[in-house]
């Protein structure tokens, strides 16, 4: 079947065609040209001027549309994982917080499963912990917490395929062989939930941690102890140019001063936009899968406020965010919903731009950066289509 959306301002690796036709066939990109005559035999798409640009690539995600990932069942990954493509997600590496073994084997059960079924979005499993610091478990399940164990990990590692980052504090007892024994099996290492300081940072690099969990959220930045002052793991992240960042840019985690600042330090091509949405993003359930947290002021906290716990964020709303409150040019933008996150997790050669060859996974959007359109591997995504 060949599809061509005529009429777009087309971002491509290039920048912005105007007045552009991206030809799709099947699962597949056929070609992207300024050139907007019909091909004979496709089905033709009037996008009427409107932004036509790659699809989400979602590196940390925890659920959504009442469903977690951590309920580890196939329902409700299909669930959660489609109220996210609705909002213009077409690729996702499904988030499980700190778990038990069990439930990691649940999931990843599950995850492999889907993995193996034609088209499939999920590319991979993603575990943010459990091997992170107890000072900075912020909305993280405190019981599940512990040093990293090779007797526990290996074993799921040399299991379980589908594990495509795994995320730990570098300061902890084991920490560093964890992060270089994963990074050799392809697993991507991240830092997450830490205090740790350069020294520490640096070391943890060298070991494999080229990428940070969630910027500023649940790590220090430059503080006192006593008289002295140190740097914290945001100056030491910031230290190592080469360090690659994730932001939850809903505009709350992270203010859209910062968010700028980010962009500004780190660039397009070491700055990733992620959701961390909790099962509660795109609900009509006012009620986290976590019965500790709440939903307050557009995102989700711990009840006794003491900690932010995930967000009700959208990959759309990530990209108005940093458009229209941070100020970052919309092509930038979207690079970082796209290009980055695909290049950190390993899949830019056939995901996170629009270019010939490469999967069919295209988000349209208006002028005032609404969703008009998802396909997803070519195939257009239902409940979003307004454009016929």
């Amino acid at each position: 079947m060949l599809t061509q959306l005529i009429n777009a301002r087309i971002l491509t690796p290039q920048g912005w065609m105007k007045d552009g036709s991206v030809l799709i066939r099947d699962n597949k990109i056929l070609e992207v040209t300024n050139c907007d005559l019909a091909v004979i035999g496709a089905e033709l798409i009037d996008v009427k001027g409107m932004y036509v640009v790659p699809g989400g690539v979602e590196i940390h995600v925890h659920g959504g549309g009442g469903r977690d990932f951590m309920e580890c069942t196939e329902d409700a990954f299909r669930a959660a994982v489609h109220t996210h493509m609705k909002h213009g997600t077409t690729s996702i590496f499904p988030t499980l917080s700190s778990s038990t073994v069990p439930m990691i084997q649940q999931a990843a059960e599950t995850c492999t499963k889907l993995m193996e079924e034609k088209n499939s979005p999920i590319l991979g499993l993603h575990l943010e912990g459990h091997y992170l610091n107890m000072k900075m478990a912020g909305g993280q399940i405190p019981e599940n917490i512990k040093n990293p164990d090779p007797n526990e990990y290996i074993p799921i590692v040399e299991q379980y395929h589908c594990i495509k980052r795994w995320d730990a504090a570098p300061e902890l007892p084991g920490a560093m062989q964890f992060g270089k024994y994963i990074a050799a099996k392809g697993i991507l290492p991240s830092v997450a939930h830490t205090q740790a300081e350069f020294e520490d940072i640096r070391t943890a690099y060298e070991a494999g941690y080229t990428h940070a969990t969630h910027f500023y959220n649940a790590m220090p930045g430059f503080h006192k102890r006593r008289e002295y002052k140190y740097e914290g793991t945001v100056e030491s992240i910031y230290l190592l140019d080469d360090m690659t960042v994730e932001v939850v840019a809903d505009g709350i985690h992270v203010p859209p001063t910062i968010l700028r600042l980010v962009y500004k330090i780190k660039g397009v091509e070491r700055t990733c936009l992620i959701t961390d949405a909790l099962a509660c993003a795109d609900s009509d359930s006012k009620e986290a899968f976590d019965p500790r947290v709440i939903i307050e002021d557009g995102v989700c906290k711990l009840a006794d406020h003491s900690a932010l716990a995930g967000s009700v964020a959208t990959m759309d709303r990530l990209i108005r965010t940093v458009v229209q409150k941070a100020e970052i040019p919309l092509e930038d933008a979207v690079r970082m919903a796209s290009e980055t996150p695909a290049r950190i997790m390993g899949v830019y050669d056939r995901k996170g731009s629009l270019q010939k060859g490469k999967d069919a996974d295209i988000l349209v959007l208006d002028e005032d950066l609404n969703v008009r359109a998802v396909w997803a591997m070519g195939k257009l995504v239902p409940e979003t289509n307004t454009l016929f």
